[in-house]
């Protein structure tokens, strides 16, 4: 009876994970990043005077469950935002990064790193868009917006700074940080 137990559990363990819904939008239960497999670790949405922006999700290699132990985790990780809001001007979003940096790592707020990271970000982003930023453990920057490349470059303190920016002391939504770190927002 035991064995029969054991291999259901087994069994079960090797579904694939149901993907989930967030605001309408279904979210990948995990995404492959330079060759590994990262799990949805947690997404939350980002609001700004109560209008739904964007929802923030977070995927790794293991489970994050806090601020400290994301930041200083060096594995591969994958920020994707899957807009909502209509319209969103890339001046916005260009604006909200750099008083990430700012609030977050201001080390790097106005540095040549973060300047160029700020220039792939040439078009609005509208309501269905997807925009994916892979922070490599090797320190490379890839932005992609609906699967196409926007920019690269190597900066293990620009992606730690680009994480800061969502799990940070001063996070662009408490809320979203919460999500992203699978608990209740």
């Amino acid at each position: 009876m035991r064995l029969f137990f054991a291999l259901l559990l087994l069994m079960l363990s090797a579904l694939p994970a149901t993907a989930l819904e967030v605001a309408g939008v279904t979210l990948q239960p995990s995404v492959t990043v330079n060759g590994h497999n990262l799990q949805l670790n947690g997404s939350g949405i980002r609001k700004k005077f109560f209008v739904k922006v964007y929802i923030g999700s977070l995927y790794s290699a293991k489970r994050l469950t806090s601020a400290a132990e994301a930041l200083a985790d060096k594995g591969d990780k994958l920020i994707r935002m899957n807009f909502l809001h209509s319209r969103v001007n890339k001046e916005k979003i260009i604006e909200a990064f750099s008083e990430g940096f700012a609030h977050n790592s201001p080390e790097m707020a106005g540095s040549g790193e973060a300047k160029r990271f700020l220039s792939f970000f040439t078009a609005d982003f509208i309501r269905g868009d997807v925009v994916d930023l892979v922070l490599g453990s090797d320190g490379t920057v890839l932005v992609r917006h609906n699967g196409k490349v926007l920019g690269t470059l190597v900066s293990g303190p620009l992606a730690h700074a680009i994480l800061a920016i969502y799990l940070g002391n001063r996070p662009a939504d408490e809320g979203m940080k919460q999500g992203m770190l699978g608990k209740e927002s």
